[in-house]
């Protein structure tokens, strides 16, 4: 259905219009000034002023993190290895697709709540590895309705065939503007040498999804087993296909940016992620120097990007010693390479309101108190929302999933409240502490 919003102010960061409408159906027909627009019997709603911009897209994530949070169980790492073990690969392991499923309802509702509207998730689940994917699929594209590119992490931990397979089936069976697969790996630690030789076996021209030097440990481990470093170990084994993603990256050397860039790899980094893990800062500006593409992800410590963005920008500051190290237009690439990627997987056209471009889109209430305009749009999104995101309405395809802030579907309100049961019955196989 044919539908207008008028008076907006309409920013994609690319153009700025100060008084604006848009047309869409699934995707947008018409966009201009307000003072060219001509009602013609559509369904019309106003925008009252609001800023209207597209969805945001989620690099990398994890769904099922979402069942951890308030779980309290014993924690006292000394490593990050001890991070995975005492918490996230107890917590994997024991999910099964149900818990799966409700995990993708929570995240997917958290996620479109914060104006995210596509996401990139990286999976495990110990307890059901066949049918996972499709799980969180139902979940987030049928059920909330946003779009998905999934994987499973293949790792010596699991049943190395059945997630072959898993990532294999998804993909094969999955390819529209809602869900695509990717070949997920866990990291060069929990995958030996025959394991990455089954998925060499089965790859194909799949780009594969994988942790990458997230800690020095990881690195460590694969120089004192196989004597090289990681990128050199995934590319010895031919697994570093055409838009492979590579998360983290923070101990990687110049050789590797050099491969990652060689092969047309992204990389995606999770700032927040990395500084509460403990594990360092993911050099920005160095892989921007290699011309390596870049992206942002969130690794599933929470269910939005915009702090992700202040994350990026702040730490780069810090890193490179200067409030002008990193500037504002840097990270707007990296924001549009998250579009550019996610739409060419989902063969739509994604990150701006033009016509011809899926109508996933925002409305934000924002008075500017300064002047705003095409040069400064970005700045004012950046300093006047991103601290405080939290989108009035979201559409994605056309569809409104979001209105005053509420879900707009009473059927996903209930499937939310399920979800509860299903993290007790995960708690409960954990034995959290009273």
């Amino acid at each position: 259905m044919r539908r207008a919003i008028i008076n907006v102010r309409l920013y994609d960061f690319e153009q700025y219009i100060d008084n604006a409408y848009v047309v869409f159906d699934k995707d947008i027909l018409a966009v201009g000034a307000m003072s060219d627009y001509r009602d013609n019997g559509l369904e019309t709603i106003d925008g009252r002023g609001q800023l209207l911009m597209p969805g945001l897209v989620c690099g990398h994530t994890h769904i099922y993190s979402t069942f951890a949070r308030g779980l309290s169980l014993p924690f006292n790492p000394k490593n990050f290895q001890d991070v995975l073990d005492q918490l996230w690969w107890k917590l994997d392991r024991e999910l099964d697709n149900d818990m799966t499923y409700h995990s993708g309802i929570v995240a997917g509702v958290d996620f479109v709540k914060n104006g995210v509207t596509t996401l990139i998730d990286h999976h495990a689940s110990g307890a059901d590895i066949i049918g996972s994917l499709e799980a969180l699929y139902q979940a987030v594209g049928e059920v909330v309705g946003l779009r998905g590119i999934y994987a499973f992490e293949v790792s010596d931990r699991f049943y190395v065939e059945s997630a072959i397979e898993e990532n294999i089936g998804f993909a094969a069976n999955y390819h529209c503007d809602k869900a695509r697969g990717l070949f997920g790996l866990h990291a060069s630690m929990s995958l030996s040498t025959p394991t990455l030789v089954k998925v060499r076996e089965n790859l194909g021209a799949l780009p594969i999804h994988i942790h990458v030097a997230e800690s020095k440990l990881d690195v460590q481990d694969c120089q004192k087993k196989y004597g090289k470093t990681i990128i050199e170990r995934l590319d010895e084994h031919e697994l570093i296909n055409k838009d492979s993603i590579i998360v983290h990256a923070i101990h990687v050397t110049d050789h590797e940016l050099e491969i990652i860039k060689k092969r047309d790899a992204v990389i995606a980094v999770n700032v927040s992620s990395n500084m509460n893990n403990g594990v360092g800062i993911p050099d920005i500006m160095n892989f921007q120097s290699h011309g390596v593409r870049l992206m942002l992800g969130n690794d599933g410590l929470s269910s939005g990007m915009a702090h992700e963005y202040l994350s990026a920008y702040y730490a780069m500051h810090h890193l490179g010693h200067s409030p002008i190290a990193f500037g504002l237009g840097a990270l707007k690439e990296m924001i549009a390479e998250g579009y550019r990627y996610a739409g060419a997987k989902l063969n739509i056209k994604l990150g701006k309101i033009k016509t011809g471009y899926a109508a996933d889109f925002l409305l934000l209430p924002y008075d500017p108190p300064t002047p705003m305009n095409a040069d400064n749009a970005f700045g004012h999104l950046f300093f006047g929302l991103f601290h405080s995101f939290k989108p009035k309405d979201v559409y994605v395809g056309g569809k409104p999933i979001v209105i005053n802030y509420g879900l707009a579907d009473v059927e996903i309100k209930k499937q939310y409240a399920k979800a509860i049961e299903q993290s007790q019955r995960l708690w409960n196989k954990l034995g959290p502490k009273e």
